[in-house]
This record gives C-alpha cells, sequence and structure tokens, in this order.
C-alpha cells in the first residue's frame, strides 16, 4: 500500500472548500485513499465530515495511503492538490 506525507498547503487548512475539493477528486479516483495525521486516526478522503473532523491547520503534514487499482498515480494527484493553495 502506497503512502505519502503531505504538508497541507491551503492558507485555512483543511476546511469547507479544500476539503470539498479533495472530496470530490477521492470520489473520481478508482483507488481508496485515506488521509489523517501519522500514527492517529485514517479517514476516507470521500467523506467530508470525516475530513473536516481532522481539523488540520495549513502547514501540517498528514498522511495518504492509497488501495486498489493504480494507487500510485491516484496519491500522487491527491498529494498535488493537497500540497497546493486551494482557496
Amino acid at each position: 500500500m502506497p503512502q505519502t506525507t503531505v504538508v497541507v498547503g491551503s492558507r485555512s487548512g483543511l476546511h469547507a472548500r479544500p476539503v470539498s475539493l479533495l472530496a470530490k477528486k477521492a470520489a473520481t479516483l478508482s483507488a481508496r485513499i485515506t488521509i489523517g495525521r501519522e500514527g492517529d486516526r485514517q479517514v476516507d478522503a470521500r467523506s467530508l465530515l470525516g475530513v473536516l473532523g481532522l481539523a488540520v491547520a495549513h502547514g501540517e503534514a498528514v498522511l495518504l495511503t492509497a488501495e486498489g487499482d493504480d494507487a500510485d498515480a491516484a496519491l500522487a494527484e491527491v498529494a498535488a492538490l493537497l500540497s497546493t493553495e486551494t482557496d
């Protein structure tokens, strides 16, 4: 299962708009993506409430894990989205 750590680039952290973009992207991928702090709970990236509940701030690192078809490519797409400014 591929994993990567990403620093959140959005100035507002993982709040409504960036989480909505993340959930929409994750829903289009065939691989299942989970997100969370390393050593903490991981949630499905397609879940708006689950990701919002993590309360991740700007500049915080999150661990992304992908499982399934095209896991490496899916992980790269989500990592690129999270590391950029989306506000």
